[in-house]
């Protein structure tokens, strides 16, 4: 296992960049004041919620008799629907995760799941159980990719005004189309991990 590839491939299907319209939607109606302790909390939970699964998933596909192949599938599924939702996004006005309640986010949405989704959580229980020695270079991964993701989320607003609408258009579908090629590479290896 790479770290390097690794780090890129979370820090990608967390997607920082396009969540930040996202995020400021939800967090406008909070108070200024608030906001900062908000995200801060948010982005702690989802940390959490990220280890919890590279450490316990693989006991969870036990509990649940799941093979690795099934995983690999399914998270590449779900990685490549997020992937086609960035690049054709909805008129929805939620971003690629739908529309959220009101009032002061508390878990969901924002570190479930937009920085601790479903296919950043299927990857990490497929790389858990794939390299069970690499727990260290993992983790490592993990924390650049979600410290960087949260860096970019807490500078939101000055981003945002750097890059204008149609930047963070433009990074998003890059995004995306990358996403796309790694959940076709995630589905091919789950299919050839089977047929073994």
């Amino acid at each position: 296992m790479e770290i390097y590839s690794t780090f890129i491939l979370l820090f990608l299907i967390m997607d920082p960049l396009g969540n930040l319209p996202v995020f400021m939607s939800i967090l406008k109606g909070v108070p200024e004041e608030r906001r900062n302790k908000v995200l801060i909390r948010e982005l702690i939970i989802s940390l959490v919620i990220l280890f919890i699964f590279q450490f316990c998933g693989k006991y969870l596909l036990l509990s649940l008799h799941l093979k690795q192949e099934s995983v690999s599938i399914a998270g590449a599924i779900i990685l490549f629907i997020i992937a086609i939702r960035m690049i054709f996004p909805s008129g929805t006005g939620g971003g690629i995760m739908g529309t959220t309640p009101d009032g002061e986010p508390f878990i969901v949405p924002l570190a479930i799941p937009l920085i601790a989704g479903p296919s950043i959580l299927a990857t990490l229980i497929l790389q858990s159980s794939q390299h069970p020695g690499n727990q260290l270079e993992l983790s490592m991964a993990v924390f650049f990719a979600w410290a960087l993701s949260a860096a970019i989320l807490m500078m939101s607003g000055k981003i945002m005004k750097l890059l204008g609408g149609r930047g963070i258009f433009a990074i998003e579908r890059l995004m995306g189309m990358i996403l796309v090629m790694l959940s076709v590479q995630m589905f091919m290896q789950g299919i050839a991990l089977y047929q073994v």
